[in-house]
């Protein structure tokens, strides 16, 4: 009996001569993960691909000599089904949204996008998701509702299906000179009504009770996701991007990341990545698409 076979995902690549980008590409296209293409100037690409012994072959290449004229070209062949989800290449996250969000495209939704990162974390006893890290400066209670609900799609796609989120602060009270705390209570509240489904929302959390039950038991929290929790809801950027580097760089987690809230997922690497980092950035923003 014929079996369907699912085509891979296409994921086009915004001004694709990087030497960061093209390896992690090359990786993924070796490992069966994804197919690509990519847009920019053919030459430099070519060039960079084999001063890194990499077979341009395996890529579609379209040429632009222009970078605004790329990323335009990038976006539109995702909005028109050509390709399943676009790329930063050698650009600013920033010249990539700005495109992206043109309602021309039909790319964007109401939801907030967010940075939503999974990490792997030797003395933590599961999979971490965390958000947010590199986009929303200072969430609102709203988008923070938004943070979630983007978070929560990927616990399921990880087979996490009731995920326990905790909203983390300085402390673990309430404080009316903290809004984090304030909205922290009010989510959890919306949370237990049904307003915000799919998942079990408590807080404020510091960020030791948390991810410890035995600082959650010494400070008296008696609490589900004290200690378990799946997602954590960062306050600010500041406080997110802060974990995220720390994780990586001083307790050697493994990290992937995907930008979340529009109707494609959106693929970041960073040269301050590993290489495994960018790879997994990859194969988790095609699995969300």
């Amino acid at each position: 009996m014929n079996k369907s076979i699912t085509p891979k995902k296409k994921v086009a690549v915004a001004v694709a001569e990087d030497d960061v980008v093209l390896e992690a590409l090359n990786k993924a296209v070796d490992l069966g993960i994804c197919e690509a293409v990519l847009f920019g100037n053919e030459d430099e690409i070519k060039k960079i691909s084999t001063g890194l012994n990499i077979d341009y072959k395996k890529f579609e290449i379209r040429d632009f000599k222009n970078k605004n004229d790329a990323i335009k070209a990038t976006i539109k062949s995702v909005s028109d089904g050509e390709t399943d989800l676009p790329m930063k290449g050698k650009i600013t996250t920033g010249e990539l949204l700005s495109v992206f969000l043109k309602e021309e495209y039909g790319l964007r939704t109401k939801s907030t996008m967010n940075l939503i990162s999974v990490f792997e974390i030797n003395k933590y006893h599961k999979p971490l998701i965390m958000t947010d890290g590199g986009m929303v400066i200072a969430p609102d209670l709203n988008q923070k509702i938004d943070s979630i609900n983007n978070a929560v799609k990927i616990s399921k796609k990880i087979g996490v299906e009731l995920p326990k989120v905790a909203i983390v602060a300085a402390l673990e009270k309430v404080n009316p000179k903290m809004q984090p705390t304030v909205d922290a209570a009010i989510i959890s509240q919306m949370n237990r009504r049904g307003q915000i489904k799919d998942c079990i929302v408590d807080g404020p959390f510091a960020m030791d009770n948390a991810v410890s039950k035995e600082a959650a038991k010494h400070k008296g929290i008696e609490s589900e996701v004290a200690g378990d929790a799946d997602i954590i809801i960062m306050p600010d950027i500041e406080a997110g991007n802060i974990f995220y580097k720390s994780m990586v760089f001083l307790s050697d987690a493994k990290i992937a990341s995907t930008i979340l809230g529009g109707k494609k997922p959106i693929v970041l690497t960073s040269r301050a990545d590993s290489n495994e980092a960018k790879l997994y950035s990859i194969a988790l923003s095609v699995l969300m698409s």
